[in-house]
């Protein structure tokens, strides 16, 4: 999938997450909703961190886009280190190690972890990446080309100041999960581990599959391309995407909306 639909499916997960946690009678807080999606959005890019065309790589300027040719590396590095017999040659790390479950997983905990020991200031950074990453995927026509950001990164950094302060009022959602002093922001990592999962699951529909497995084995192979039946994956871009799944996420992502917010 291309940056834009993997922003929105993260986009509606979270919502969808919220629609069932208002359904069963523990509602997130207006805030928790809003600020969850926007981080899924901006997490839902981050697997891409292994492609140096990726939107994530432009979104920071230099530091991405080195910090993707390390992560592609590394990710070649392991994927070498524990290629099976069964798993083909390759030159680089693009939808390998990133694209995995156990990758979500311990980014997610790493987040939840940075949130409780670095306290606001980490928190501030969190909101403040994800928020650049989600205006990145979702408004992308916008934020296209170099002169736009500094806009953005303005636009996050406020977005994430304002957010930030919401969430710590008493009632708006810091403590909606874990209530326990100092440990408030522990929930931080749930939407970041649900985004890159949702990556992972789009990526499954195109032709290439996702490796999402790994480090389990399936067969001769320990990398091995999950996806739908061949006949019915397609190419990142195709009209697929853009006019069926695209479309789709935006309508479920508005019940799901309308359901977490309890508005009807």
């Amino acid at each position: 999938m291309m940056g834009p639909a993997h922003s929105l499916s993260g986009a509606t997960a979270w919502l969808g997450v919220g629609a069932v946690a208002a359904l069963t009678g523990h509602p997130m807080p207006w805030p928790v909703v809003l600020v969850g999606a926007l981080i899924c959005a901006g997490a839902a890019l981050a697997p891409d961190l292994d492609h140096k065309a990726a939107t994530i790589s432009r979104a920071f300027g230099p530091i991405s886009h080195g910090l993707c040719e390390i992560v592609d590396k590394l990710s070649y590095a392991a994927y070498k280190a524990t290629r099976m017999p069964g798993d083909p040659r390759r030159s680089g790390g693009h939808r390998t190690l990133t694209h995995t479950w156990l990758w979500a997983v311990l980014i997610g905990a790493g987040t939840s972890v940075l949130a409780i020991v670095g306290g606001r200031w980490a928190v501030l950074a969190i909101l403040f990446v994800h928020m650049v990453l989600a205006i990145e995927g979702l408004l992308w026509r916008a934020a296209r080309g170099s002169s736009s950001d500094v806009l953005v990164w303005l636009l996050a950094a406020t977005s994430a100041w304002i957010l930030a302060g919401i969430l710590d009022e008493p009632g708006k959602g810091a403590d909606w999960l874990f209530s326990s002093p100092g440990l408030e922001y522990l929930w931080l990592g749930l939407p970041i581990i649900l985004g890159a999962l949702m990556h992972c699951l789009g990526d499954a529909l195109t032709v290439s599959g996702c490796p999402i497995l790994w480090p389990i084995p399936l067969g001769r192979r320990r990398w091995y391309p999950v996806g739908t039946p061949k006949g019915m994956r397609f190419r990142a871009g195709s009209w697929v995407e853009m006019k069926v799944l695209m479309p789709a996420f935006m309508l479920i992502g508005g019940v799901g909306c309308v359901v977490a917010l309890n508005v009807v």
